[in-house]
């Protein structure tokens, strides 16, 4: 049992130190491992590359820049509210005192 587990440790230091070229395998082989089901890895591969090779970036990474991207757009129009209602308040401001 201790060498099986010498074994586990070893190959995962190998494999997963990001030295290994096809780490995209790792994901589907988990969950091949896990679950029994081929078709849902091969799905999950398939689906990896093909988001892969439309964008170039990985699936965390897309996911990442999507959430940036909505973020930014949240904060430009949460700046863009604050300045109208600032034009606003001084428009006002300016009838009222004429």
């Amino acid at each position: 049992m201790k060498i099986l587990k010498i074994f586990f440790l070893t190959f995962c230091l190998i494999f997963l130190s990001g030295c290994f070229q096809t780490t995209s395998l790792l994901g589907p082989g988990v969950t091949v491992a896990t679950t029994g089901n081929v078709f849902q890895a091969s799905l999950q591969y398939g689906a990896n590359t093909a988001l892969k090779n439309e964008t170039g970036k990985d699936v965390l990474s897309h996911i990442k820049d999507t959430v940036d991207e909505k973020n930014k757009e949240k904060k430009l129009h949460v700046k863009l509210k604050k300045l109208l209602e600032n034009r606003i308040q001084n428009t006002r401001q300016k009838l009222l005192s004429n």
